[in-house]
């Protein structure tokens, strides 16, 4: 398995870890089979979303803010209620067929990492691949 850790710099943000995720793919040598990525964090995510146009990034963080915006008084205590709610509902991982040692996805798809509760120092992300 291979342990991505990384700092983020922003309070919400969106990385395209695609090219990460591809590279542990490789490395593994496993021709076939499925690839597992999975965020450890309570206050981040692992998704699919479509990864040419910067713009429609901006359009999901907008969308997540209206469903669940900060400055609303949420029971949880502390100040980060907002990033757990925007986390639950983006999800924590993806699961991804590898054939011929590439990842199988579509044309304009990417695999992202969100976070949600940032700036962090150490972000983490797991790779799994498993032989099928």
């Amino acid at each position: 398995m291979k342990i991505m850790k990384f700092p983020t710099s922003h309070k919400t943000q969106l990385m395209d870890i695609s090219n990460e995720v591809n590279e542990a793919v490789i490395t593994s040598g496993i021709k076939d089979g499925i690839c597992v990525v999975f965020s450890p964090n309570t206050t981040t995510s692992i998704f699919m979303f479509e990864n040419v146009d910067p713009a429609l990034r901006r359009d999901l963080l907008n969308a997540l803010n209206r469903i669940a915006p900060n400055d609303v008084d949420y029971l949880h205590v502390g100040d980060n209620a907002a990033a757990h709610l925007k986390s639950s509902r983006m999800g924590s991982s993806v699961s991804i067929p590898v054939e011929n040692a590439k990842l199988v996805m579509g044309k304009w798809q990417g695999v992202f990492f969100a976070e949600f509760d940032g700036p962090r120092q150490e972000r983490e992300v797991y790779i799994k691949v498993i032989a099928g």
